[in-house]
């Protein structure tokens, strides 16, 4: 029954693997009510969800992230008899605003007296020139210069609303609307600059708002889907969201708004037809809420390469097109928790998810592909790390960005069609840019090579190639290398036949150390003129390491066994299921086999793997304490 158990614990943690560096920590569901968008808001030293719910903006206390509590729901517009779908809410000061299509103007909500439920709240209908106000689509505010811009309201045709919280933020006064583009859906201000965010004309707008009477237009831009659903900026960078199936997380560079320059784009689930939805800026990562694809966080420290590095399903009913799921997801609170909205979760009801983020940052890999005979730069050159999914061609300019979360040792590999296909061993490092500059040198060899291999057996490896035509080969230099820099020749293979009938060629090394090992071929013409081969790759991984754990359903502690073949530095790790190290690691020199005593007592009973590393080789053991 014991093995059972552990079988099924691991198997839940296993199925749990979709979801990269976020964690769960609870739901809140809502019977009888969709969800909108969700805000946060902190104070006293606790911490609240501001949850868009279809019968009015609910108030829960998220303060203890895995027993989130409803404090209060505040009444919203109704809609028949059913309330509203939309609700859009932001903050500022002590105050909560909400607006919604289906009425109500602009809801004011004082947040003062929370923890209790006894919250004043009223709606504002406009003033002034701006007077008749009803509803609206978004807000969003200006914290920096005090105003609050509406949205899609029914004003103005939907052009942006300028209000004025600075005298009386419970009572704002009409100031100006914007009176270019047209409808803006969403849009982001800081600083008197507004980037309007226009999904009918599918393009976002910069205008520059210090004088509120007489807005100044920068720029617009077209986005990706042209159906531009939101916008935020950091710095010198924009991002925006097209609302539209198989669509992406774009950035753009406004530092020049005569020259607004798209400088990366990034889709979830690429091949999905996945729709974004919104997306939040918090140091350097992009939060997002793509639908179907739960949330996403996303590595924005290069913002000309994107590179996803966490996200969270938070719709596992459901996947691909169409705006069913994760309507919104708030990063801000202290706490540094995530707050997600599903618009309508199982059981016909909408849900509040509470998740626990871990950023990290993602390995970048970036560099130059030119022709090796002209010096020139290579387009659409193919730049792949072998055994993972990361993949991106070089640019008309021969540049190419690209990246992913996991660090550690991959091949990458070079390619173009009439170039020769070449590969190199990259160290790749969190946060850290990797450079990879590759000259390729034109497939314009007198011999047709059609095929080279490299196989380990045991220490030695064994080389095979074959070519279809030769025309005055000489023969084949055999280069090998510890690095992919440095080259010593290992042995040299004369050329066979009359060259006009495929050949096939073999060589074997000597015993070779543990390790990773290149190969490459030099072939010589008989005019001394030569070409070099793509470069193949070995892992020799000696004796192997072994490691077997006596039991691994502990109390306390537990004996582990270990063969590493090689005399070496053998280093220990025990992380929780969620992948998270728990502080728990050893470091000590093995000469062949070793046993080695794990004490748990420290650690709560739960799911646990352990991590067993040589210079060379890594194996990981589930384990279970109790």
């Amino acid at each position: 029954m014991r093995y059972l158990l552990l079988y099924l614990l691991l198997a839940t943690a296993t199925l749990s693997a979709q979801n990269t560096n976020v964690s769960f920590r609870s739901t809140l569901p809502y019977p009888g009510q969709t969800l909108a968008n969700v805000w946060g808001y902190a104070a006293g030293g606790r911490e609240y969800a501001l949850v868009g719910a279809q019968n009015g903006v609910s108030i829960v206390d998220v303060t203890d992230p895995a027993n989130p509590v409803q404090i209060v729901q505040i009444p919203g517009p109704a809609s028949g008899t059913g309330g509203n779908l939309w609700h859009e809410i932001k903050t500022y000061s002590h105050y909560a605003y909400a607006v919604s299509e289906g009425g109500l103007g602009l809801q004011i909500i004082d947040l003062t007296n929370l923890p209790g439920s006894n919250l004043a709240y009223q709606s504002y209908y406009g003033n002034g020139g701006g007077a008749g106000l009803t509803k609206a689509h978004a807000l969003h505010i200006d914290e920096t210069k005090g105003y609050l811009y509406l949205y899609g309201s029914n004003l103005f045709n939907g052009k942006p609303v300028v209000l004025n919280l600075n005298s009386d933020p419970y009572n704002p006064t009409y100031v100006n609307y914007v009176n270019f583009v047209g409808y803006a859906h969403d849009g982001y201000v800081n600083n008197d600059i507004l980037y309007g965010a226009h999904i009918y004309a599918g393009l976002f707008s910069v205008v520059n708002m210090a004088n509120k009477t007489n807005p100044v237009l920068l720029a617009t831009q077209p986005t990706p889907g042209a159906f531009t659903h939101n916008t935020w900026a950091s710095g010198s960078t924009v991002f925006t969201t097209d609302e539209i199936n198989g669509s992406f997380l774009a950035a753009y560079d406004v530092s020049n708004t005569s020259n607004i320059t798209l400088l990366d784009k990034i889709q979830s689930n690429p091949g999905s037809n996945s729709m974004v939805h919104n997306t939040h800026i918090l140091d350097n990562y992009a939060i997002t809420s793509w639908y179907k694809d739960g949330i996403t966080i996303t590595d924005v420290a290069r913002p000309a390469n994107l590179v996803q590095v966490g996200n969270y399903d938070t719709y596992p009913s459901g996947s691909g097109a169409n705006s069913d799921g994760d309507w919104g997801v708030y990063p801000y609170l202290p706490s540094g928790n995530l707050l997600a909205t599903v618009i309508t979760g199982p059981g016909n009801q909408g849900e509040l998810w509470v998740l626990t983020p871990n950023y990290i940052r993602g390995c970048y890999l970036e560099g130059l592909i030119t022709n090796a005979n002209t010096g020139l730069p290579l387009n659409a050159a193919k730049v792949e790390l072998l055994s993972t999914s990361t993949v991106e061609n070089s640019g008309s300019n021969g540049l190419y960005k690209m990246g992913q979360v996991q660090d550690g040792g991959f091949t990458a590999r070079v390619s173009k069609a009439g170039f020769i296909t070449q590969d190199f061993f990259v160290n790749l490092t969190n946060g850290v840019l990797t450079t990879l500059n590759v000259a390729l040198a034109p497939a314009s060899l007198p011999v047709e090579l059609t095929d080279f291999t490299a196989r380990p057996e045991h220490r030695l490896v064994r080389l095979r190639w074959a070519t279809a035509t030769e025309t005055d080969n000489a023969g084949f230099e055999v280069q090998h290398s510890t690095d992919g820099l440095d080259w010593q020749v290992l042995g040299f293979v004369p050329a066979q036949g009359n060259g006009l009938q495929p050949a096939a060629y073999a060589f074997r090394t000597a015993e070779l150390p543990a390790g990773r090992h290149f190969f490459r071929l030099r072939q010589t013409d008989l005019q001394g003129s030569s070409q070099l081969s793509p470069v193949r790759s070995v892992e020799i991984i000696g004796s192997g390491l072994r490691a077997t754990l006596q039991p691994n359903v502990i109390r306390d502690g537990s004996m582990l066994h270990l063969e590493t073949g090689d005399p070496g530095q053998v280093q220990l790790e025990i992380f929780q299921s969620d992948g998270r190290s728990t502080g728990l690691h050893w470091a000590f020199t093995v000469e062949q086999t070793a046993d080695w005593p794990l004490t748990l007592s420290p650690l709560p009973a739960g799911i646990y793997f352990l991590v067993v590393r040589t210079e060379r080789e890594r194996l990981t053991l589930p384990l279970v304490k109790e």
